[in-house]
């Protein structure tokens, strides 16, 4: 015979909060990402700020194919972020495949799986976050291959943006961009600033770059927005914060939060 304890039921007023936590961000992130998650927990998650994540197949090499095969999944997986329960915003994190399966067509697969919440993709946040810095013309640098990289030009020149340049490092896997260093991150800005650029997008939700921003416009002496610090600080503004980072976009409002209803 067991001596444990049998449980017994409090007889207790119990207490509720309206919500477990004011303000609320899903992320929707590739079953390989690394850097995700540890950047908004950095710059967005707060005890009134709630960051919540589900993750969706994704197979490398990073192909303009691979990336189109996960839009299946975005309504599944934003389906999954507290279910019946209000989200304030919800941020696709992929900056890549938001440009091969398109702005529009994300957020209509999460709103799918989640409707009336405002998506963030990085591409749309990166065109806000560069149109707050007043930037026209700009330089790219992409962890990507030559392939993956070539539809970037196109998706910003197409926002009304000039490409001064496009750098690229040929990498096929986001694991392997994910462990890119410092030191390599920011001798790759250096080496991708073309004449004439007034900023420098930094693509890939995998690179390790929104942490190093603040180092990148040091050394290259004009704003520098990466695909987390764009996204970052598009959700801390909808919500009414400011991101928590020393980058120059940290100071900036949100020119059109309507981009993202």
């Amino acid at each position: 015979m067991s001596d444990a304890p049998v449980p017994r039921a409090l007889d207790l007023p119990l207490g509720f909060d309206a919500e477990p936590v004011g303000r609320r961000i899903g992320l929707v992130v590739l079953a390989t990402d690394h850097t995700t998650e540890p950047d908004f927990a950095r710059m967005v998650a707060a005890p009134d700020v709630g960051v919540y994540v589900a993750r969706i197949a994704y197979a490398n090499p990073t192909t303009p194919e691979n990336l189109r095969a996960m839009q299946p999944d975005l309504a599944r997986g934003a389906a999954l972020l507290l279910p019946e329960e209000r989200l304030d915003a919800i941020c696709y994190s992929c900056t890549s495949a938001s440009v091969v399966i398109g702005d529009d067509a994300v957020a209509a697969a999460i709103r799918e799986g989640k409707p009336g919440v405002p998506v963030v993709t990085p591409t749309r946040a990166a065109v806000e976050a560069l149109r707050a810095h007043g930037a026209r013309r700009i330089a790219i640098l992409t962890p990507y291959t030559i392939e993956t990289s070539a539809s970037l030009a196109p998706y910003f020149e197409g926002r009304g943006f000039s490409v001064a340049g496009v750098s690229c490092l040929g990498l096929e896997d986001d694991r392997q961009m994910a462990r890119l260093d410092g030191p390599t991150l920011i001798a790759a800005a250096r080496a991708a600033l073309a004449p004439g650029a007034q900023a420098l997008f930094v693509s890939c939700t995998a690179l390790r770059s929104a942490a190093l921003a603040a180092e990148m416009e040091a050394a290259l002496g004009l704003p520098v927005v990466t695909s987390n610090l764009a996204t970052a600080w598009a959700c801390a503004r909808l919500v009414g914060e400011t991101p928590r980072v020393d980058a120059r976009l940290a100071a900036l409002p949100l020119p059109d939060p309507t981009a993202f209803a």
